[in-house]
């Protein structure tokens, strides 16, 4: 979304770059541990449930494994939005395909790339649940019946003029979420998350845009 030269009558700014992340893999997987396993983590500053309710976790576990779930899930949570806030280390990406590199060293390297992950703090083996592989296909199915459309028909495209208020303000990035109603949060000095409701709707995504780097209140890094 990125045109060479400046284009009369275009209301793009030809100098704009905006990254949409409209699937955060990571994010999305902590949410559906939230919502499948039933942790209630204490954080008003937290996004609303999905609308897609998932079905309860097959693999149960047990109510001292629940607890402390619940307890790390906010901070785990914190650090992965944190990271959707950035953009990719291209200097990282070319180090972590060098044929010098040793596995430990590419490992390390990989894991400063993709960031934090539900993987690392609830293991591997909980995303192995027909109730997340269900939901997984769902989740899939309607993000790509959404990009059916075309480029032109974009939110980013619908409100260009908010959009780019936005960017000159320091706006590279937003980043959506299936969750229910309206939650807008800045996170960080670039990025912006909000729900896919709050995008899909023009006014509600103009209010967003323009609340961008107005003191709109910071989702923070819990470290």
């Amino acid at each position: 979304m990125r045109s060479t030269r400046p284009m009369p009558g275009n209301p793009w700014p030809h100098d704009m770059i905006i990254t949409v992340e409209d699937r955060p893999h990571t994010l999305l997987e902590l949410l559906w541990i939230r919502e499948a396993h039933g942790l209630d983590p204490a954080d008003d500053a937290l996004p609303p449930p999905l609308v897609d309710r998932p079905a309860a976790a097959a693999r149960r576990v047990d109510e001292e494994t629940r607890a402390r779930w619940a307890e790390v899930w906010p901070r785990i949570w914190g650090d992965a939005v944190a990271h959707a806030a950035t953009e990719p280390d291209s200097a990282l990406l070319d180090r972590a395909v060098a044929a010098t590199l040793s596995p430990a060293e590419r490992e390390t390297l990989l894991g400063r790339i993709i960031g934090p992950t539900a993987r690392d703090a609830f293991g591997v083996e909980v995303f192995d649940d027909a109730a997340y592989r269900e939901w997984e296909r769902r989740g899939s199915e309607a993000h790509l019946a959404t990009h059916l459309t075309t480029l032109a028909d974009s939110p980013e495209h619908r409100d260009v003029a908010a959009l780019a208020d936005a960017w000159r303000r320091g706006l590279g990035k937003v980043v959506t979420l299936p969750s229910r109603g309206t939650y807008v949060r800045q996170i960080g000095p670039q990025a912006l998350l909000v729900t896919d409701e709050v995008r899909s709707d023009a006014a509600a995504y103009r209010a967003a845009l323009d609340s961008f780097g107005r003191g709109l209140p910071e989702h923070p890094s819990r470290a």
